[in-house]
């Protein structure tokens, strides 16, 4: 698991406007005040380990507006390599709308140019320097992206890249679901380290299930590892077929902030997966940086100490 001729850490999916709301509401219904956002999840994951000192690089696209110019500069700041952002000339930039909670924020996606990833973006000579290829349900869902990203996860594992994705499937965003089942299972395939929450994966099979289900399904597919994330309550990790499992339980926390704790959570685990250390100690290390998230409002700092990682 520690890197050795390939650092590059990619990830692949939406860049896009997070507009948040600036005061606590149960959703958008009541939500009436907002604040604007770098976000989109495969971004901030690429920001997160940037920030603690990854070599990430970012294969995104965005509108040929000031929006889309704002978001490339914010990623920037963060240490991402952006040459990979493409400006696509047809779509403005993608934006979510999302309320502020301490729970599962609801939100409502306008999609446009994040969708637009092309083959010629992800050429061999960029995946033959990846040591982590990462994506999200959410990038996943429509295509040309959808397929381009999975035949991408293709080259790059045969060229000897660890895959990932952040299964964070909800309806609005990806409304067939038996479509999506069908390109998990390709995803999955690969060897893949699947991180998805506890709602993700109600909204995925339609109801609540049980972890050991849920993690049973995404090792029958192919998956290496399933860590399936249970809010304050901690986290699960399933290695080895579902033979050996570690629970991490949740840490007490005043939240002000629960978006983006997910994207930190893997940034936090992958960081530690790439050290070379254990499940335990990844999950450890992914709690750590969800809860430097959630005390805070907006993104982490702009570096992060790597040893707040293996902190206990």
């Amino acid at each position: 698991m520690i890197l050795t001729s390939k650092q590059l850490i990619l990830s692949v999916g939406e860049l896009l406007a997070d507009f948040i709301g600036q005061n606590f509401s149960e959703s958008l219904f009541d939500a009436a005040d907002f604040t604007r956002f770098q976000g989109g999840s495969p971004a901030n994951m690429a920001a997160n380990m940037a920030r603690l000192g990854n070599q990430a690089a970012l294969v995104s696209c965005v509108g040929d507006d000031n929006l889309g110019a704002f978001l490339i500069q914010k990623v920037a700041e963060t240490g991402i390599d952006v040459s990979h952002v493409v400006i696509e000339p047809t779509e403005p930039t993608s934006i979510v709308v999302v309320s502020r909670t301490k729970g599962t924020p609801d939100f409502i996606a306008y999609r446009t140019a994040d969708c637009m990833i092309q083959p010629e973006h992800l050429p061999n000579q960029l995946l033959d320097q990846t040591a982590l290829f990462h994506t999200t349900c959410f990038a996943l869902s429509r295509n040309p992206a959808q397929q381009t990203i999975v035949d991408a996860a293709r080259r790059a594992s045969v060229a000897g890249a660890q895959i990932s994705i952040d299964a964070n499937y909800a309806p609005s965003i990806w409304s067939d679901r038996d479509n999506a089942w069908q390109v998990l299972t390709d995803y999955c395939s690969l060897g893949t380290l699947v991180k998805l929450s506890e709602d993700d994966a109600e909204r995925l099979y339609g109801s609540p299930q049980t972890p050991e289900q849920v993690c049973s399904d995404f090792h029958r597919m192919g998956a290496r590892l399933v860590c399936l994330t249970l809010g304050a309550k901690g986290s699960i990790v399933s290695t080895n077929n579902g033979e050996s499992v570690v629970e991490t339980p949740g840490k007490p926390l005043s939240v002000v902030d629960a978006t983006g704790a997910g994207d930190a959570y893997w940034a936090g685990f992958l960081t530690a997966w790439l050290d070379g250390c254990t499940p335990a100690e990844c999950a450890g290390a992914g709690s750590n940086l969800a809860a430097l998230k959630l005390i805070r409002r907006g993104s982490l700092p702009p570096t992060v100490d790597r040893k707040l990682l293996y902190e206990s």
